[in-house]
């Protein structure tokens, strides 16, 4: 480590999970790399999906979608969130499938398509229950009526028909089945109004692991693809996922106190025995949720340690018992949670991200896309082809 505090990603796990992800969905796979790819970085994460055979990327902004063209990426790009006065050209000529939810949309992606004279790659998303967005089923008509017109008149191309889950992490829910024949229907509406849209799809990782009928011909596999379990185990769980990040820093600071000592603002902590405490330059700035302060433990000198105090923005304080802790001492604030898939001599027992999210009462996701720009990242199996 050359600073203090590293986020190393291991390019082999993303290959592995995406792989193990494939062999369960028996489908197409839309690796999504949206948010600089969940804080792992987009286009390492991009190659090594596309590399072990992600079809698609999905990201959820021109700029996400640009960037990964500019870094060499051919395979085809999904980007669905954008204002209605997008300047959609630039997608279009760089071959981006647009996400199209309102007519208002519709009407700005055409236009872009006729000027530039390249039928615009349209995916139609329609709402089945999660109320943000997408077209409702009111609204539907109208849009797959518009989306005809234009692609007669060849100013798009329907490629696609999607939807997202409201529920898939929990097996069983009812929701699911009443979202897949909404989706169906809504299917068989575009299908008859003369559309013939090459893919479908609404599964996400965790319909990809366990429902079958959401799987259609693509699933768009978001935080699975990092290793992070959907369902909320504390590692990869049963379907072999490994994850991706390991944070680690190192101790700047170490000083031996007294009980009755008090620590980081406040004090909400006090010390009730002599104690070595050891300071670490990460806190909330970096991404450590404050919201898991008394709760949050590190891996330091083969023992979980627990943080004490207020996470700071730019610190935290280890409670190191009578361990022997030295200046540069390195300490894995999360990892894989197992030696078997990591090669650094961090130790089997270092917390993982799922059980950070877990101690902040937030999911894995927060704390992975929190990883702030100051920790640099470095890659583990980084070489990967480009397609």
């Amino acid at each position: 480590m050359s600073g203090p505090a590293e986020a190393v990603v291991d390019l082999a796990a993303v290959a592995s999970n995406l792989r193990a992800i494939a062999a369960t969905a028996r489908t197409d796979l839309m690796a999504v790399v949206k948010a600089d790819g969940f804080g792992h970085g987009a286009v390492p994460v991009a190659r090594a999906a596309v590399a072990a055979g992600a079809a698609w990327l999905g990201v959820t902004s021109a700029a996400e979608a640009l960037s990964l063209r500019s870094a060499g990426l051919t395979v085809p790009i999904l980007s669905w969130l954008h204002p209605h006065d997008e300047d959609f050209a630039r997608l279009v000529a760089a071959r981006i499938d647009i996400g199209v939810s309102s007519v208002a949309h519709l009407h700005a992606v055409a236009g872009a398509g006729a000027r530039l004279g390249v039928p615009a790659a349209v995916q139609l998303k329609v709402d089945t229950g999660l109320s943000r967005n997408g077209a409702t089923r009111e609204d539907w008509p109208e849009l797959i009526a518009w989306a005809r017109k234009y692609e007669v008149e060849g100013g798009i191309r329907v490629s696609a028909v999607w939807s997202h889950l409201v529920n898939a992490e929990a097996p069983g829910h009812p929701s699911v089945a009443r979202q897949v024949e909404a989706f169906e229907e809504a299917l068989r509406f575009a299908r008859g109004a003369g559309l013939h849209p090459r893919l479908a799809h609404l599964a996400n990782s965790a319909a990809a692991l366990i429902a079958p009928r959401t799987r259609f011909d693509l699933c768009r596999i978001g935080v699975a693809l990092y290793g992070v379990d959907p369902f909320g185990a504390m590692s990869g769980g049963e379907f072999g996922l490994r994850p991706a990040m390991t944070l680690r820093s190192r101790v700047i600071n170490v000083k031996r106190v007294p009980a009755g000592t008090g620590v980081s603002y406040g004090p909400d902590f006090v010390t009730t025995r002599p104690t070595t405490l050891a300071l670490l330059p990460v806190g909330f700035g970096d991404g450590l949720p404050r919201a898991a302060q008394g709760r949050a433990r590190v891996w330091l000198g083969g023992q979980r340690r627990p943080i004490v105090g207020r996470i700071a923005m730019d610190q935290c304080v280890i409670d190191a018992g009578d361990l022997p802790v030295a200046l540069g001492d390195p300490v894995v604030v999360f990892g894989p949670g197992t030696d078997a898939a990591w090669t650094v001599p961090c130790g089997p027992t270092e917390p993982t991200v799922a059980e950070w999210a877990r101690w902040a009462g937030t999911n894995p996701h927060e704390v992975l896309t929190g990883i702030g720009a100051r920790v640099k990242r470095s890659y583990l199996s980084e070489r990967v082809e480009t397609r």
